[in-house]
């Protein structure tokens, strides 16, 4: 498999940045395609900054669960993400962090990239 566009490693964090217009569905698919990747080359950390796509509304309550289980099956307990997102993206709840955890994936989502990174350093 080979990388993702958009996709570069820095020290030991991997970085996945698409662009453009896309359809949820699509985005959704980018994402769980980078950290397939991420996964498959042993790659534990992973910041996805997904602030740059557009063309759809923030996702509802259903379709974030449904994406996120999408997400934990491209993990499988491998790869710890970090989200940096647009803060209208960002549900109050973090309702899609809740359901990943309770299925595996850890993972977080930051409207700064800043505090995105320094999570993703706390982390071992």
């Amino acid at each position: 498999m080979s990388a993702p566009e958009h996709f570069e490693t820095l020290d030991n964090i991997s970085v996945f940045r698409p662009t453009g217009q896309v359809s949820l569905d699509q985005a959704v698919q980018m994402v769980a395609s980078a950290i397939a990747y991420a996964r498959d080359q042993r790659i534990r950390k992973l910041l996805v900054v997904i602030s740059a796509l557009c063309g759809f509304d923030p996702p509802s309550t259903f379709a974030r669960f449904s994406l996120v289980e999408e997400w934990v099956r491209a993990s499988r307990g491998v790869v710890r993400v970090a989200f940096v997102t647009r803060p209208e993206m960002i549900d109050s709840q973090k309702f899609g962090v809740t359901v990943a955890a309770n299925r595996g994936l850890i993972c977080e989502v930051f409207s700064s990239e800043e505090e995105a990174m320094v999570w993703l350093h706390s982390l071992k």
